[in-house]
């Protein structure tokens, strides 16, 4: 056989070859987006939890703290887009009670349910649940 006819021979196998390889490719780079996409919705739930822990240690009362970390941690969620079906924001406020001069901090968790064609690919089925959890110091001086 001749380099001419072996040429003849294998011409339309790079095409072929796309036609087999798209699929894969587009999957892996659908995978890579959803990840992506999924790693920046954590980012946003652990912001929200910080933010919620923080506001909360500036309050002066434990009803106070839980009434502004949850504000904070709502708007930090909707600051950044991410839609929650199902959203809890629990505040440990009980180191409050503790006397003026020991360390005490607020710890805020946020629980956020996300559906999956939000947070992926459009039409992908199901939801995740993300969540997160930060402490924020309260001052020690502070009368509590």
């Amino acid at each position: 056989m001749s380099c001419t006819a072996r040429g003849r021979a294998e011409s339309g196998n790079a095409a072929l070859e796309l036609v087999v390889l798209a699929p894969v490719l587009l999957a892996l780079l659908g995978l890579v987006i959803a990840a992506g996409r999924t790693s920046v919705a954590q980012g946003s739930v652990d912001a929200a939890a910080r933010d919620a822990a923080r506001q909360a240690s500036l309050a002066l009362s434990p009803a106070a703290a839980r009434d502004a970390g949850r504000v904070s941690a709502r708007a930090a969620l909707a600051r950044d887009g991410l839609d929650c079906t199902s959203l809890t924001v629990y505040l440990d406020t009980s180191q409050f009670g503790l006397p003026v001069g020991q360390p005490a901090a607020v710890t805020a968790r946020v629980r956020c349910t996300v559906p999956l064609s939000d947070l992926a690919l459009p039409g992908l089925p199901g939801a995740e649940t993300l969540s997160g959890e930060f402490a924020s110091p309260l001052d020690l001086y502070r009368i509590r």
